[in-house]
C-alpha cells in the first residue's frame, strides 16, 4: 500500500505541528508514508531518518502562487510526478480544490481531505484531530517528537565542547517577522539574571537577516561573548543535535521553538504577536507573554513589554 499525505503550510513550525497527524496515519496502515511539502519546511534537513517517512516530495508552490507548480502548467506537473509513485490513498490536510482534483487525476483511489472551501477559520490542530478521528477512527495527541541518533548527539557534544557541568541554553532570538523579535536588551537581561546564578553556556539561534544578524552582533559584543555559540553560519542537521544537548530553550515564537520542543528540550517560548496556541500546543511547551496581557494573537505587538524577570522565574520553575 502505498499513502501520500499534503501538508501544503508554509515552514519549519507548521511541518513540526504536522508530525503527530503524518505519523499516527503511518502507524495506522502500517507502512512509511508520502509526503508532499513546501521546500521552506526544511523537511529533508529534519525528517529524512523518520521511520513513518518514507518519500518527500518538493511541492514548488509558494503562497504568492509563484513556481513550478503553479497555474495550469504547474496542476499538470505535479499529476504527472504523482503519477510515478501509484498512491493507493491520500491524505490532504486542507480544503482546497487543487490538491483534491490533483488527486484523482493522479489515479489515486482513496481521497480523504478537509471539507472542501472551508479554509476559514480552521484550526490548526483540532481540524486535522478532528479529520482523522472522523475519516479512521484515529485519536491523535498534539505531541510532536524528533528523534535523533544518539552518535550524532555525542558527536555535536564533543565537537562544540558541550559539558554537563554547565547549564545549557538554547536562545531563539531570531524569528520570521519582525514583530516576534523580542528586543536584544531583554534576552541580555535575562542572561544576567540566569548567569548570576548558574554556570552557563548560551547557544544563539538565529536567522541571516539584518534585523535577526544586529541582535546577535548585540549579544555577541556583551560581556557574554565567551560564553555564546552562534548556529546562524550551521545547516539544520548540524543544529539539531546541539539543541539536543541543552538542558533548556528560551525562544520567540520561531522555527527554534517548534524544534527544540520536538526535540524533548524543555522550552520557554516568548509570544509577543501570534496566537497563543502556536507557543502553547506541545507539553513542553511554556509560553510567556506581554505584561498587561491576557492572552496573545496577532496585533498583540508586545515584544516590548516580555519581562525577563517572568523568563528567569520560568526558567527556575522548569529546573526546580
Amino acid at each position: 500500500m502505498k499513502i501520500l499525505t499534503v501538508q501544503n503550510r508554509m515552514g519549519i513550525g507548521d511541518m513540526v505541528i504536522f508530525l503527530p497527524f503524518i505519523e499516527a496515519i503511518s502507524k495506522k496502515f502500517s507502512t512509511p508514508v508520502s509526503i508532499l511539502v513546501k521546500e521552506n519546511s526544511k523537511a529533508s534537513q529534519f525528517l529524512e531518518n523518520n521511520k513513518y517517512i518514507d518519500k518527500i516530495i518538493i511541492l514548488d508552490r509558494d503562497n504568492n502562487k509563484k513556481g513550478s507548480h503553479d497555474g495550469i502548467r504547474g496542476f499538470l506537473k505535479l499529476i504527472n510526478k504523482l503519477k510515478e509513485y501509484n498512491y493507493d490513498k491520500v491524505f490532504i490536510f486542507n480544503s482546497s480544490i487543487r490538491f483534491n482534483l490533483i488527486s484523482r487525476l493522479s489515479g489515486i483511489k482513496e481521497i480523504y481531505q478537509y471539507p472542501l472551501f472551508q479554509k476559514k477559520n480552521q484550526h490548526i490542530i483540532k481540524t486535522a484531530q478532528n479529520f482523522l478521528k472522523d475519516k479512521i477512527n484515529l485519536n491523535v495527541e498534539s505531541n510532536p517528537e524528533i528523534l535523533i541518533d544518539d552518535s550524532f548527539v555525542d558527536k555535536a557534544k564533543l565537537e562544540y565542547k558541550i559539558s554537563k557541568k554547565q547549564l545549557n541554553i538554547l536562545l531563539g532570538i531570531g524569528g520570521s517577522g519582525q514583530t516576534k523579535r523580542i528586543p536584544f536588551e531583554i534576552f541580555l537581561k535575562f542572561m544576567r539574571l540566569v548567569h548570576a546564578k548558574h554556570d552557563c553556556r548560551f547557544f544563539l539561534a538565529t536567522g541571516k537577516n539584518i534585523e535577526e544578524q544586529t541582535i546577535l552582533n548585540k549579544i555577541l559584543e556583551s560581556e557574554f561573548k565567551n560564553k555564546c555559540l552562534p548556529l546562524d553560519k550551521l545547516d539544520l542537521k548540524r543544529i539539531l543535535p546541539i539543541i539536543k544537548n541543552c538542558n533548556i530553550a528560551v525562544c520567540n515564537d520561531s522555527s527554534f521553538s517548534h524544534l527544540s520542543s520536538a526535540l524533548g528540550v524543555e522550552t520557554i517560548v516568548l509570544m509577543s504577536d501570534t496566537p497563543l496556541l502556536y507557543g502553547s500546543y506541545s507539553p513542553r511547551m511554556y509560553p510567556i507573554i506581554p505584561d498587561g496581557e491576557n492572552t496573545v494573537t496577532h496585533n498583540t505587538r508586545g515584544k516590548d513589554r516580555i519581562n525577563p524577570n517572568k523568563i528567569f522565574e520560568q526558567l527556575n520553575n522548569i529546573l526546580n
